[in-house]
């Protein structure tokens, strides 16, 4: 039986992912629901996804910050960069730099450009945290910019 439920769990992850990807997000939400609450991160994300932004589904600010926070803590670095920019922005969360400097190193210790990326910004315009050149140049470097493409400081100039 239970390689039953593991396999009816992949098809129905299957399908859920499916179905978010074609916009079909009723569909998505009914399906990856049920795996999310199992601890699921792809689904935990997508569902994130779709309360934030109210795809499939009326908004909901708490159901967006519980399932993104779900997937952030097991290391999802995608949910991570999401938790990021919901502190950054205060979007269903209350505006937090700290938090939001705290989730984007998460998500840039495990490589994702976006947040190497998005905390060289935050190092350089002083956005949540104190500005700091040399810091927003480390950010820079790891996610892959030359010392031509930073130009820091020179870009609202």
């Amino acid at each position: 039986m239970a390689i039953e439920k593991n396999d009816n769990d992949s098809m129905a992850l299957a399908s859920g992912i499916a179905a978010f990807e074609a916009k079909n997000f009723a569909q998505s939400l009914g399906l990856l629901g049920p795996i999310a609450d199992q601890g699921n991160v792809d689904a935990q994300y997508r569902l994130a996804i779709m309360y934030q932004n109210g795809l499939g589904v009326v908004r909901n600010e708490l159901l967006a910050t519980k399932w993104m926070i779900a997937a952030a803590n097991q290391g999802f670095a995608l949910a991570q960069h999401g938790l990021g920019f919901m502190y950054m922005e205060g979007d269903c969360v209350n505006k937090n730099g700290v938090k939001a400097v705290n989730w984007f190193k998460k998500a840039a210790e495990q490589g994702l450009v976006g947040s190497l990326t998005t905390l060289a910004m935050m190092y350089e315009m002083g956005n949540g945290v104190d500005k700091d050149m040399e810091e927003a140049k480390k950010w820079y470097k790891l996610a892959g910019f030359s010392e031509d493409e930073m130009n820091l400081g020179q870009r609202l100039s």
